[in-house]
């Protein structure tokens, strides 16, 4: 079909209108991109390539397309997470000059091809609609844009030119009989979008990849029964099982992890209790960490968490108890405090003696990432307990639904604990971190997001 013929048909709407060819100009411009706090990634300095195509010429009173692609985004995907497809969507926005003034919002569909690890952001063209209403020339420049990340989470990387921007369009408008008031603008919404039931991690167009180091305190050690722990609480642990008693409170001790999270490693200390509750020849164990008074930095959606540990034992006995609690029933609300569940499970003695419980490896299960937290080897004794060997118990070998396998710990003290890192969260007086915070930021990408308590900066300049 001729020129003239399409001219025609579009032309009885008066839609998306082209007098003449479309035209296609690359521009190239110095672009910071900064991450989703959440990921704790730096601001990212790169170059974004664009090509915007428009017609060149056109009429007052028609509505033309303007189209966005993206030749190459100023970051990449982290060394974090791959992304699955069809989880990116761009938004953007382009300056109006000459005859037009103001901004022309263009939005792009949440479709792309997987992209992995520490690779080129793949971004979909991004469109939006101008009406004329002025003759003259008309520039179109490329400036700001954002991507957003749907899952794990959602997350949104800010990218903004660092330089002027030259133009990468322009439109000659001639009369034709429209309104003569101006130029106004029309387009996508600039929106981010939040899928709720997703899982990710963190932040996906940031270039370069961070980790957390490890900032260790003092080595404590006590003695067998009360010795004092300089990184945090006395070890020792509480003491029962003999007699009639049924209930064994445990001791708080203080636990200086060292996790591998979905956006690096990070330390974490938190303060946790193992007590017990005596049924038949068995224990009905029960984890508790300390009220959280962390905030939560993003809405984390009902469902999507769920913890875990392993008990250490040790004294008579050997290896480890699963303790496990519920996954959140309600969505946390950005702001909100994370409140941390209880772990629960069931303790068979495998000896007869006094056995030691302490707590063990925590793994935190958070819109499908996998955080685990690992404690020093000297971790302190939260609980002793005067066991009775059962069939099937624990005794370095490994059960179901409670026993499981390997460890052994005696009452030394406390362990090694951080002095800095993930412990502090900027209130000094309450001592180690604000109660684990398990998922916030497990994100947590992500995005992410694991144990997003403590500045990361701090975190930094520590290594």
């Amino acid at each position: 079909m001729s020129a003239a013929g399409v001219a025609l048909m579009l032309g009885g709407a008066g839609i998306l209108m082209a007098a003449s060819p479309a035209q296609a100009a690359e521009v190239s411009y110095a672009t910071e991109c900064v991450p989703p706090p959440i990921s704790g990634l730096p601001a990212v300095q790169g170059t974004t390539k664009v090509e915007l195509t428009a017609p060149a010429e056109a009429k007052v009173g028609d509505e033309i397309e303007v189209v966005w692609k993206t030749v190459a985004a100023a970051s990449k995907n982290p060394d974090v997470l791959d992304l699955g497809a069809d989880t990116v969507k761009p938004t953007g926005t382009v300056t109006l000059g000459g005859a037009a003034s103001g901004e022309l919002k263009l939005e792009g569909p949440r479709q792309n091809p997987p992209i992995p690890k520490n690779s080129p952001m793949v971004l979909p063209d991004m469109k939006g609609t101008l009406k004329l209403e002025k003759a003259g020339e008309i520039t179109l420049t490329p400036g700001a844009y954002n991507i957003n990340v749907s899952k794990p989470i959602s997350t949104d990387t800010k990218c903004a030119p660092k330089e002027e921007v030259r133009p990468g369009a322009t439109i000659k408008v001639t009369e034709g009989g429209g309104s003569t008031t101006g130029g106004t603008t029309s387009g996508g919404t600039d929106s981010g979008g939040t899928d709720a039931g997703g899982t990710t991690s963190g932040g996906a167009d940031t270039g370069g990849t961070t980790s957390g180091g490890t900032d260790s305190g003092g080595t404590a050690s006590g003695g067998a029964d009360g010795g004092t722990d300089t990184g945090g609480t006395a070890s020792g642990g509480s003491t029962g099982g003999g007699g009639g008693e049924t209930d064994f409170p445990g001791k708080e001790v203080s636990v200086a992890y060292a996790c591998k999270t979905p956006i690096g490693d990070k330390n974490a200390t938190s303060p946790v209790r193992i007590s017990a509750k005596k049924s038949g020849g068995d224990y009905d164990l029960t984890v508790e960490f300390s009220k959280s008074v962390m905030d939560s930095p993003i809405d984390i959606p009902a469902g999507q968490v769920k913890p875990s540990m392993d008990v250490k034992l040790g004294g008579a006995d050997k290896g480890t108890v699963k303790v496990e609690g519920p996954v959140n029933k309600e969505v946390i609300k950005t702001g909100a405090p994370i409140e941390i569940p209880d772990l629960t499970g069931t303790y068979k003695p495998g000896a007869s003696g006094k056995s030691t419980l302490s707590p063990g490896v925590l793994t935190v299960m958070a819109a499908g990432t996998t955080t685990t937290c690992t404690p020093p080897a000297g971790v302190a004794v939260s609980l002793e307990l005067d066991t009775s060997a059962q069939p099937g118990g624990a005794s370095g070998g490994s059960g179901s639904g409670g026993a499981a396998d390997s460890g052994g710990a005696s009452a030394s003290g406390g362990g090694t604990d951080s002095g800095g890192g993930l412990a502090a969260t900027g209130a000094e007086d309450d001592g180690a971190l604000r109660a684990l915070g398990l998922v916030a930021g497990t994100a947590i990408l992500l995005g992410g997001a694991v144990f997003t308590f403590t500045p990361w900066r701090r975190l930094r300049g520590t290594r």
